[in-house]
């Protein structure tokens, strides 16, 4: 087994998450700004186990996709041109920096931490990944 990433893609800042290599827990891996991405993942990918990478797929209350979509992506064939052997799946975000905001209060972080939009991004980037690891799961148990 290798290790599975998550990003929530945002048009100025990205979270990653990554997998422990038995795929079982997501923790936050950081959160750089989006333009540095490629080069970072390549290098990642090159120094770990990468079996896989899930990508934030962001809409609309209505099911429409948001209006980053079209960067996010630009994004995912500049990620397949760069890393061709690298699986990609989208999974569904909605409202994991709203979960992720209601985490750190629960978390009892003060005001000034909330501030912290990386720290959001890398924990939506968390908390999408922990979803997807729960949906596989949850389907790999319905076999």
């Amino acid at each position: 087994m290798g290790i599975i990433i998550a990003i929530d893609f945002g048009e100025k800042r990205t979270g990653i998450a990554a997998t422990d290599p038995m795929q079982m827990i997501a923790s936050g891996l950081t959160t750089l700004a989006t333009k540095e991405m490629i080069p970072f993942l390549v290098d990642y990918c090159h120094k770990n186990k990468v079996e896989a990478c899930v990508i934030g797929e962001p809409k609309q209350m209505d099911n429409s996709p948001s209006q980053v979509e079209p960067q996010i992506k630009r994004f995912i064939t500049q990620l397949e041109k760069a890393l061709p052997a690298l699986a990609i799946e989208r999974y569904d975000e909605r409202f994991t920096s709203k979960m992720a905001f209601q985490s750190m209060l629960a978390g009892g972080l003060k005001k000034e931490q909330r501030k912290n939009k990386g720290l959001i991004d890398k924990i939506s980037a968390t908390l999408l990944l922990q979803s997807y690891l729960d949906a596989s799961l949850h389907s790999k148990k319905k076999l």
